[in-house]
């Protein structure tokens, strides 16, 4: 791999990132170097940046854009979608993302989160009875049947889905993260149909607006501005699409850990279910780097010399677990003073949707552990299944005992 140091020899002889994308994977990377010159596993290059400082300075620098058309040469530019799936903040900067924040942000508010938090609390109750009901006296996969239809449920409540739309979304999403990876299509493979439902759900709240965020952004005005029809079919498609998958991933992370924790109430105490979370973002970021980056002009990061439209990584995974920053960072400690992690990115592109991971994770432990304080894993870590990928890193199944 090359580090910054060796700038003369950045693309000569590059590896490329392969599986497993664990902790140890991008301890080893920050440890090696600030910056990275790397394949992806698709094979274009990126320059990926590991350690807090650089991170952190990366995600709030405005010489470095979300926006593709600022890409140049044969890097990685990162996930290709549909012009009408596209239009949304995560590519936007300056005055264009200001404006769609400010027309999107009230839709998905602190106030309107919280609101939802009576709503999440009854799903999570009713998959905890359906589990109860199913387990019998062997292991139940907390996979199958928790972390992966709560989000799907509460987010399909909150943009005010209906029913039939909520079938397809429910094959959808059991079909990408199916147990078996050659059962899983690739993501693009899918976005054909979730267009159709989005541009479906658009049409039905035209006629019939209600009480939900998809109302709320179809009626969203500024001084007359409002979304246009791209960046409307966008945002909702990030919410059902992107934000389900990081969600899925972080609730199980955070069922794994109190499975497995040998420590009994110093993860489990109710008092402390706010300090886990934010540690459990921390310690297993949902969302292993951030979205590409492209510098608008030659820029120097660490030593390394990035020239305008590559590919910049920022590897979220590896700087929240610096030791440069974080005391002891490979341990689990809810009761650390100061997390300022970085899960949920920095700056202006810092996630909407934050609030609403939060929530769910926060009513997923207090209720899981309520029920079953003893719970524990049913296998051996070492034996989990993962889905693998450059971005996201997620448990196949969650097996556990009740």
């Amino acid at each position: 791999m090359s580090g910054a140091g060796d700038t003369s020899q950045l693309d000569e002889g590059m590896s490329a990132l392969v599986m497993p994308f664990d902790a140890a994977f991008w301890d080893r990377l920050r440890d090696e170097a600030a910056v990275h010159r790397i394949r992806t596993p698709e094979g274009p290059p990126v320059w990926l940046v590991t350690r807090y400082a650089q991170v952190q300075a990366a995600l709030l620098d405005p010489r470095l854009s979300v926006a593709k058309v600022h890409a140049r040469g044969e890097d990685y530019k990162g996930f290709r979608l549909p012009a009408a799936l596209d239009a949304h903040l995560l590519n936007r900067d300056g005055t264009d993302h200001a404006r769609l924040r400010r027309l999107v942000a009230p839709a998905l508010s602190q106030r309107r989160i919280e609101r939802a938090r009576p709503g999440v609390q009854a799903v999570c109750e009713r998959l905890l009875k359906d589990i109860a009901i199913r387990r019998g006296s062997g292991p139940v996969d907390l996979v199958a049947h928790l972390a992966a239809p709560l989000p799907l449920l509460v987010v399909c409540d909150l943009l005010g889905v209906p029913e039939p739309a909520q079938i397809s979304l429910r094959a959808w999403a059991e079909q990408l993260l199916a147990p078996e990876p050659a059962q899983a299509p690739r993501a693009r493979d899918t976005l054909a149909r979730m267009g159709a439902i989005v541009q479906d759900l658009i049409a039905a709240k035209r006629v019939q607006p209600g009480d939900d965020v998809t109302s709320a952004l179809i009626a969203a005005r500024d001084d007359g501005d409002r979304l246009s029809q791209d960046e409307l079919t966008s945002m909702i498609f990030y919410l059902l699409f992107v934000f389900y998958e990081v969600t899925v991933d972080q609730l199980a992370a955070a069922l794994l850990a109190v499975s497995r924790d040998d420590r009994g109430e110093d993860l489990r105490t109710p008092a402390r279910l706010s300090g886990l979370v934010d540690e459990l973002l921390r310690h297993d970021a949902p969302q292993l780097v951030a979205t590409p980056r492209f510098p608008l002009q030659d820029l120097e990061i660490a030593g390394a010399m990035i020239p305008a439209g590559d590919t910049v990584l920022l590897a979220l995974a590896a700087a929240n677990r610096d030791p440069e920053r974080f005391t002891a960072p490979e341990i689990l400690d809810p009761a650390r003073d100061a997390n300022p992690h970085l899960a949920f990115g920095a700056g202006i592109h810092r996630c909407l949707g934050a609030p609403l991971v939060r929530l769910q994770a926060e009513i997923v432990l207090e209720q899981v552990l309520w029920r079953w304080p003893a719970l524990r894993l049913a296998v051996e870590p070492a034996d989990l299944r993962w889905r693998e990928g450059m971005r996201h890193r997620g448990l196949r199944e969650l097996p556990v005992l009740l």
